[in-house]
């Protein structure tokens, strides 16, 4: 981490001195009444900053947010029954859809950090809302029609997964554009209860949807959700970022990774969740899914579960608008043990009835995380090079991601979904332990906690 230059406070300026008056000058010191002071206007109270829900930007943002998740949460659950209802589909098809949707994730997310510190961020959100209601109105296409050839999945999960690797690197620096610093916490407090409570909904209905009318229908209601936040994002009209100098895109990129490498909080919390979201998108890809089919009672009793999941979210998110920690990284990394308690209880074919709990739990865990560790970012590393470094934590986060879901169905097959899903708890659990071993991680304090 770069160390911080100490702030050197000015010394105080004495006051100019009062011109004498005619009475000061012929007046004796023993005569001489005190002059009084000048009156001086009472300072104007400070205007208290308007609630965010009455920002138009933040409340448009919120609202696009909001919209498109609510698709995501019908598409979440929809494009792993979708592809398993196929004919001669199984784990490895699966796996190998949702591993084309996360590469170009990995692959692109670079490339999307550059462009939004170079260009309107707001419009980069725009086109890549515009590209995810392309390829998830084509899913739906084909799944509805029943005609659905692998390649033509893989083609339109990879252009799925471009449109992410645009969109997220713009959305983490927008925010710091529409508040300030000190309320960045809030904000993105609030901005995660909207669209939790959003995927919640999306969650609770994506069960009953896929069983009622099919899960291309759920497709299609996410693309439609993509197109209305283009619309809503499109009314932010952000300018691009001002820039000192013309650099390429190389320069870019190393300029960011000087930011990203000297911060060792950073690289080390980005290593970690490297290993713990590639064991997490494996359950949640794969190994969740399929145990639900198996054991636990197929689409409605998964559905069900990340419902819980995501109403912890929801929990966490408006917990931690209000919560002020000193050492943020510290608590944000603490947070994620919990993350590996479901998957150990899916492991054991545990009832429903005691995974939801465990999910729940582990939604608070990853919101308190998720809060910390954006705001924590958003104030470190300056405002110019904040999508590149969001870029390069993308990136390492998603490193083990295409692998953990490549993974997933080949290892359900050979060694049982039950044993893999206990080797991805054992690796959250090590992962975060050997987070807590750099200095910054337990060190690095918060500059607006009161």
């Amino acid at each position: 981490m770069v160390a911080a230059v100490p702030s050197v406070a000015p010394k105080p300026v004495p006051p100019a001195p009062t011109p004498p008056t005619l009475a000061a000058v012929t007046a004796t010191p023993e005569s001489a009444p005190p002059s009084p002071l000048p009156s001086q206007p009472p300072p104007e109270p400070a205007t208290p900053a308007p609630p965010l829900r009455r920002d138009r930007r933040f409340v448009l943002l919120a609202a696009a947010r909001t919209v498109s998740v609510l698709g995501n949460g019908f598409a979440r659950v929809a494009l792993a029954f979708a592809v398993l209802a196929l004919p001669g589909a199984g784990a490895g098809r699966l796996s190998l859809v949702l591993a084309c949707q996360a590469v170009p994730q990995l692959a692109f997310v670079l490339v999307g950090g550059v462009i939004a510190d170079r260009f309107s961020r707001s419009r980069l959100m725009v086109v890549s809302d515009a590209v995810g209601a392309a390829a998830y109105a084509g899913l739906a296409a084909m799944v509805l029609t029943g005609h659905a050839p692998l390649i033509a999945l893989c083609a339109l999960a990879v252009l799925a997964g471009t449109a992410t690797a645009l969109f997220s690197p713009a959305m983490d620096g927008v925010l710091p554009l529409l508040v300030p610093a000190t309320r960045l916490q809030r904000a993105n407090g609030l901005l995660r209860v909207a669209t939790n409570s959003s995927m919640l909904l999306g969650l609770a209905l994506s069960g009953v949807t896929v069983a009622l009318v099919g899960a291309g229908w759920a497709l299609a209601l996410n693309a439609a959700s993509f197109l209305v936040s283009a619309l809503l994002v499109r009314g932010l009209r952000l300018a691009a970022v001002p820039r000192t100098a013309a650099t390429s895109g190389w320069a870019d990129l190393r300029d960011g990774w000087r930011e990203f490498a000297g911060r060792q909080w950073l690289w080390v919390v980005v290593a970690q969740y490297s290993v713990v979201v590639a064991a997490l998108n494996a359950n949640a890809g794969v190994l969740g899914p399929l145990v639900a089919e198996r054991d636990l009672g197929g689409a409605r009793a998964w559905s069900v579960l990340v419902a819980a999941q995501a109403l912890g979210t929801v929990a966490g998110a408006g917990l931690t608008a209000r919560l002020r920690v000193r050492r943020p990284v510290l608590a944000a990394v603490l947070a994620t043990f919990p993350l590996a308690l479901p998957l150990a209880l899916l492991a054991v074919r545990a009832p429903v009835a005691v995974i939801a709990p465990a999910m729940f739990c582990a939604g608070v865990a990853a919101d308190v995380f998720g809060v910390l560790w954006a705001t924590t970012i958003q104030q470190e590393v300056p405002e110019e090079a904040l999508s590149r470094v969001s870029s390069y934590d993308w990136f390492g986060s998603l490193a083990f991601a295409p692998l953990g879901l490549l993974a997933a169905g080949p290892l359900a097959t050979r060694i049982g979904a039950g044993h893999a899903l206990a080797g991805c708890a054992a690796l959250v659990v090590l992962a975060t332990a050997a987070a807590l071993l750099a200095p910054q991680v337990r060190g690095l304090r918060s500059a607006t906690a009161a």
